[in-house]
């Protein structure tokens, strides 16, 4: 059983950065059958809501792209909204589906699941072998809590819910908030305004020195779908039922310095650049081994310099728009 041009395909968080790109992957590849459902209609905290659309509409296949997300200073400023938003939403979802019979669903995590001192590159089987990172704790431990939701739910009903773990993503339909983004959009909106404003010198958070993986939300949508489409048999054969997520990452990482020179390079920023050590690292590093994917007939297409430049001009676009 694959997934069916014909298939009744629901897409929980399709105005997200990565919803809508599996969104915009999927009318590309000629699956019409779409079905979205923004706040003023399915509130996905309320589990009647949920049980209901999914009653009424019957959905086929599942892409639980719904979460609260956002980078180190909104995880330390708001633990607790992380942890019950996401909690909330995942299980409405993930039962809802399960009554309904859905075929397939694919939850999607964050590579934060891991812990804080992981060998790298991290790989599946190093889920709940350490401590956590504790700026991001709380929505870790959410997702975490999907996984096993999945698996749960895999052994006790039988159903085929699958989960992804991608490293940090980027690009169309980004936050670029000033405060609440990740580092790269944040970075990116930071040169750009810098520019703008003759700014002699931008400042970046922590020391520069630890190492993150990035992957363009394009290619990580082409990593769902292609998860999703893999026969129920070759998934089983590739994952355990207690270790049934498979990550997904670019395949290298760069440091936190060098990201700001290549995106003052992209922007074209001529001023000084600085590092505020004071502030927060977060986690060392994050690599993912992702060759259990690659294994199952998966790699990234888009390097970070085309990804950034493409994420760029779009974000200018989008910044005339709102003007």
């Amino acid at each position: 059983m694959s997934m069916q041009y014909k298939d009744k395909i629901y897409i929980a968080g399709h105005q997200g950065m990565v919803g809508s790109a599996i969104f915009r992957l999927l009318n590309e590849r000629g699956y019409d059958n779409l079905l979205t459902a923004d706040r003023n209609k399915l509130d996905l905290m309320s589990q009647q809501q949920v049980a209901d659309f999914f009653t009424t509409h019957q959905p086929d296949y599942v892409f639980l792209a719904a979460a609260k997300v956002g980078g180190i200073q909104a995880n330390s400023s708001y633990p607790a909204d992380f942890i019950y938003n996401n909690l909330t939403i995942q299980n409405h979802i993930v039962h809802a589906a399960h009554n309904a019979n859905v075929k397939r669903l694919l939850f999607l995590g964050s590579s934060c699941i891991y812990p804080k001192n992981a060998s790298q590159p991290m790989t599946e089987d190093s889920l709940l072998s350490g401590y956590l990172e504790p700026t991001n704790e709380p929505y870790a431990i959410a997702k975490i809590a999907g996984i096993k939701m999945c698996e749960s739910y895999n052994r006790q009903y039988g159903t085929d819910f699958r989960s992804v773990m991608p490293t940090n993503l980027y690009g169309q339909n980004d936050n670029f908030h000033p405060e609440n983004s990740h580092v790269l959009p944040a970075l990116l909106r930071r040169f750009h305004e810098a520019k703008q404003n003759d700014t002699p010198e931008v400042v970046v958070w922590g020391s520069g020195t630890p190492k993150r993986e990035f992957l363009h939300v394009d290619d990580m949508a082409a990593a769902c779908v292609h998860v999703m489409t893999i026969e129920k048999t070759t998934w089983q054969q590739a994952v355990t039922p207690m270790c049934s997520h498979i990550n997904v990452g670019y395949g290298s990482d760069i440091s936190i310095k060098d990201l700001a020179l290549l995106i003052a390079e992209t922007v074209d920023y001529q001023g000084q650049i600085s590092f505020d050590d004071s502030k927060p690292d977060g986690t060392p590093r994050k690599l993912l081994d992702s060759q259990l994917l690659a294994n199952l007939g998966w790699q990234a297409q888009i390097t970070l310099e085309q990804g950034i430049k493409s994420t760029y001009e779009w974000f200018c676009q989008a910044d005339e728009i709102r003007e």
